[in-house]
Parts: C-alpha cells; structure tokens; sequence
C-alpha cells in the first residue's frame, strides 16, 4: 500500500481499543496515540477489556483499574491535552455470551454518554483487540473507519485462546485499514483483508539520544554491579527462555544479568541466581537510562508460534542508544539482519548465545555504535505515526468519495435493534426462568432460617406478622398459633405470649387469643403484648414482661425465614435469655412446596410473594444493622 507521506490526520476524533492499559510499559499503543494527539487528533484511550479471564496474578492490574476507575467518572479521566483515558470495570469470562451483553451494557451506557457530551461522534476506530465485546461495542459506535492494529497472534499466546481466531477473522473482514507488526502477521491477515501494511514497531529516537546525553546518575540498583552488565528491558513473561537465561548466567558467573519490567510469570529458576538482578518496573526515563547502562542488551525469546510473529519493539529501543544486541532466532530478527547487514548476533542455541554475549561485550568500535544508532533512526515513531496517517487520510477521503449509504446504515441500525431486542428478550426470559422455576431463591433464603429443638421453657412466644409475611393480614399468625398450641400441649411451656401491635379489623393479639382458645389453651395461660409495630419492638415490649416475671428461657415462635433477625435481636437487646428458635414446620407461605402452574405448563418453584418475603428479610436485616438495633 501506497500513500503520500505529506497526508496528515489532524482534527479526527479518535476511539482506541488498547490492548494494554495507559500505564504499563510505555509501547506503541501509547506513543502512536500520543503522538495523534499532539498533531491535534482527539483520542479517547480505553484500557484493555480482557482477552482471557483474569487470575490471582491479575490481582495488581485489577486493583491499579479500579483506582482509575474512581479517579475520573464513570472511569473516564483526562490524561493530557487532547488524551482521555476510560478505565471500565467489567465482569470476568470475556466469551460467555450473557457476560458480554452485561459488559457491553456497561461500556456502552458510559461510551453514549460521554461521546454525546464531548461531541465525539463520527470517530475514527482504532483497535488493538480482536475481542467480542469490542467488536459488539465497536459496532453500536458512530464511526468513520475501522482499524485493526495487529501486534500480537493472540490465539498462540495463550491456550485459553483459541476461539479468538473466529472474532479476529471477523475484525479483520470488517477493518478498513489493517497495520501489522511483521511479515508473519501480514501473511496472516491478508487472508482476509487486501488494505495491510507493515509497521514494526519503532523508538521515540530523540527522547532516547536526549537522555543517551544527560548526566543524570545512573540508578542506585545498577550502579555497584560487576561490568559487563548484561540487560533486558520489557515484561518478563512466558515467551522469555528462562532455562536459557539460567545455563547463561551460570556460566558467565562474573557478568551482571539486569532484567527490567513487570514480572508476569514464574521466574523462581533465575532469582535464586548470585548474578541476576530483577529490578522490577521502572519509569520510561529510568529504563532508558539503565540502558545506557548496560553493556550488552538481550533478547532471549523462545522461538514458537507465537513469538514467531513478534517484531521486539527493544530491539530499536537498544539500537537507539547504540547498543549491541544478542537475540535468539526469531524470524523476524533474521530478516532484519539480512536487510540491515547482520547488527544482531543471533543465536541458535545456548553455546551460540553464550558466545555472543562475550564477543559484544568487548565490541565497541565507533562504526558499529554509528550503524546502530543510524538503524534506529530509520525506526522512529515519528516517520511510523506519520506513514501511518498517510494511509489512514486516503481511506477517509476514498470512503468519503463514495457517498453516504443512508439504505445501507438504515438497514444496519434496524438489523442492530432486532438483535438488541431479541437478545434484551431471551435475557429477560431466562432471568424470569431462572428466578420462578429453580430453586435459587430458596438457596439464598438459607441463611434466614433457624430451627432450634424446643425444650422445657417458661414460655412460648409467638411474634405474629402483622401484612409484613404475605402482603395480606390476618394470613401468617394461624400457622404460628397452631404450632403453639402443639408445643404447649407437649407440656414444654405453661405460658403463651402472643405479640403484635398490627390492627386490621381486630387487634392481631386478640384474634390470636381467640383461635388459642378454641383449641383449648385456656385464657388465664395466655399474655398479650399488643404494642409491638416492628421486629424490633416484639422483642423489647416481650422483654419487659419477661423481666417482669423473672423468666429466662422461652420458645419463640415466627415464620421460617424472620429467624436470623429475631436471633440478632435478640443477642444484641437481651444478654442472659435463652431462646429456642422454633419456626413453624409446616408453612404454606414459605414452602418450596407450594407450586403453581406455571409457563408451558412447567410447575413454578416459588412465587412472586414469596420472593418479596425473602428479600424483605435481608432489607431488614441491613436496615437494622444501620439504625444499630443488631
């Protein structure tokens, strides 16, 4: 592909999709977006949304997003001029279809709103990820083109992976433009798409000749080792060769081994080694210093499917300060020294690496210091940012030589809410299923329920529900009086106490009374509290005429699942009480058992009221421990 180097993007509105997080090590997602910005494109950066579900050694990045996330709103924050950053928290399993949908929702409520806000419609896509949810996300945006920055095989760097390769063919049908980092990348993606061009990835050259020439100190961790330092500078993850590096610092026992970054993997076979040093992340302006530093700088990648598309973005990065380089056998490489008179000492094994260390730690001739540089310069992202937007400017004015397609937009917006219909339906349905026709809510009701033996007490107390249980009254006590009864005829209390300020037609105690009394308690056994308008007032009202009596011990009576509050009530007002928790066993209002027919005929597990029983209980429960009654 072909295009004038004099055509330059300015005044676009930007969406990039990183791959990486703001943050992290300073690539190029974030020198290309950067350097748009300063040529007065607007860039809305949003960190990675994930290509795999997260683990333990997520944890950090997890924590580092949701400081972002609160530092601006809705986790959008301004970076510098013209650079704004999204941080979106989303849920994890990134290819689970409901999860997505989730996801997208969350994004999208942010994306619409903002994008409105800022006038960002219209933009220009740029995405690094060949995820779902940024293609769903992507195609609900208002945009100009779309472009696929491929720096990665994603599908070979993780076995979790594979079923990205059908989202990626997909993006890569649907790009308008896509930019790769290698040849083995463009092989790959011009199956698919006839607009790649190659881009590898390139070095901010004058920052790193400006620091190459200040006299800055070196830093505190590099400045006592033993010369010759050996350094890497990048994420020390699995596509390094550590038992590689391992067989190398053992036998160069008086060389310094200097590993710079993130570590993302286990590197227990290298730490443990006299002459290796992890000196974890540093800032950009450190890494470049430590690499003015070091006397060798290596690349010891693993040579696989995966890294076999990788162009190391280092390899310029040492270059620029005049560095010799000592790398395995990636293709890439091999081609670069065929067409940049072999400047890297390729290895082909551990004797061959070994080697190459030692022969350029002693190289330091003026030519090849010169060579290097004068290879980095050919590599500067400036000349990169700019090719790039050469490219970009000549698909913006041949789509916009086309016309505007209003049947052809129409027709998508109509076919995108048909599916957001459906989709928001077959969600609505399966939710409704899920909460009416299986057992989960009486799942979550578990932790409600309390069910003591009764034994020999004082008294049976009986907390009656006032509408509070069914949403109707005069309903709930009958259960609870009839179980009552039962206990007391047990002989396992002489006393029943009957509590409840609620009136509807008659006093709730006293309909209470009179069904206790046809079945045969007699009313001088029987004690009414009849104030009690809450939980909460049942156990301090009943607590008087307990202490009135010198009782210590009852059985108290309520519906299955108002047990866990009553209990914490009781704890927290009472102190030397003791109480058997003694729910109804047999309850027509908090049953599995009552089922109903339900849709196709299938048998409902629970209903609507019951539901609102249950939750009423944990929004009591919290609402009691704020006012401090628990």
């Amino acid at each position: 592909m072909m295009a004038d180097k004099k055509m330059t993007l300015h005044n676009e509105n930007i969406i990039c999709f990183s791959s990486i997080d703001w943050d992290f090590n300073w690539q190029g997602h974030q020198e290309i977006m950067s350097r748009l910005a300063e040529n007065g494109n607007r860039v809305l950066f949003i960190e990675n949304t994930g290509v795999r579900t997260p683990n333990i050694k997520d944890l950090p990045r997890l924590k580092s997003r949701i400081k972002n996330w609160f530092s601006g709103v809705k986790g959008i924050h301004s970076e510098s001029d013209n650079i704004f950053i999204y941080s979106p928290i989303l849920l994890p399993f990134p290819y689970l279809r409901i999860v997505r949908a989730i996801n997208r929702h969350i994004m999208l409520s942010v994306l619409e709103k903002w994008i409105k806000l800022m006038n960002f419609n219209n933009a220009v896509i740029w995405t690094f990820l060949p995820t779902p949810l940024s293609l769903e996300v992507i195609d609900f945006l208002s945009k100009k083109i779309i472009i696929y920055h491929c720096v990665d095989k994603f599908s070979e760097s993780h076995k979790g992976l594979k079923k990205i390769s059908f989202y990626e063919n997909k993006l890569l049908k649907k790009a308008d433009l896509v930019f790769v980092t290698s040849r083995s990348l463009y092989e790959y993606c011009s199956q698919y798409n006839s607009n790649v061009a190659i881009f590898h990835s390139g070095v901010d050259f004058e920052k790193f000749r400006y620091i190459a020439s200040d006299n800055q100190n070196q830093m505190d961790e590099i400045k006592g080792l033993r010369r010759p330092i050996i350094g890497y500078v990048g994420g020390i993850n699995s596509r390094l060769d550590y038992e590689l590096i391992e067989h190398t610092a053992l036998e160069l026992k008086d060389y310094s081994f200097v590993f710079i970054g993130p570590v993302e993997t286990d590197v227990s076979r290298i730490s443990r080694l006299k002459n290796v040093r992890l000196l974890g992340k540093k800032s950009h302006a450190d890494t470049i210093r430590a690499i003015r530093a070091f006397n060798v700088c290596i690349m010891p990648y693993r040579v696989n499917e995966f890294t076999r598309n990788i162009y190391p973005a280092k390899l310029n990065e040492y270059h620029a300060m005049g560095k010799p380089v000592v790398s395995t056998a990636l293709p890439e490489i091999l081609e670069f020294n065929r067409q940049e008179s072999d400047l890297v000492k390729i290895a082909a094994g551990p004797e061959q690496f070994i080697g190459g260390i030692m022969a350029a730690a002693v190289e330091n001739s003026e030519s090849s210091i010169c060579g290097r540089i004068a290879s980095a310069k050919k590599n500067d992202w400036g000349g990169k940012v700019e090719k790039m937007s050469g490219l970009i400017v000549s698909a913006l004015q041949k789509k916009s030589s086309l016309g505007f397609d209003w049947r052809g937009n129409f027709l998508k917006l109509y076919r995108r809410a048909k599916i957001k219909t459906f989709k928001v339906t077959a969600v609505v349905l399966c939710a409704y299923l899920v909460v009416f026709y299986t057992p989960l809510f009486w799942y979550i009701a578990v932790p409600l329920e309390i069910n003591d033996k009764p034994t020999a007490s004082d008294a049976i107390v009986v907390f009656a529900g006032g509408v509070g249980e069914t949403g109707q009254a005069n309903q709930g006590y009958e259960e609870r009086v009839n179980y009552a009864d039962q206990l007391y005829k047990k002989k396992l209390a002489d006393k029943i106490i009957f509590s409840s300020g609620y009136t509807y037609v008659f006093k709730e105690p006293e309909v209470m009374k009179a069904l206790a009394v046809s079945l045969g308690i007699p009313e001088a056994n029987i004690i009414l509290e009849e104030k009690a308008a809450s939980a909460y007032q049942n156990v301090i009202f009943t607590k008087k005429i307990l202490e009135a009596r010198g009782w210590n011990k009852i059985i108290l009576v309520s519906s299955p699942y108002n047990m866990r509050r009553v209990k914490l009530l009781f704890e927290k007002n009472y102190g030397s009480i003791r109480v058997d928790y003694a729910p109804a066993p047999k309850s027509r209002f908090f049953s599995a058992q009552e089922s109903k027919q339900g849709f196709l005929g299938i048998y409902k597990k629970i209903s609507l009221r019951q539901i609102k029983a249950i939750l009423h209980e944990y929004a009591a429960i919290g609402y009691y421990y704020l006012k401090g009654y628990i």
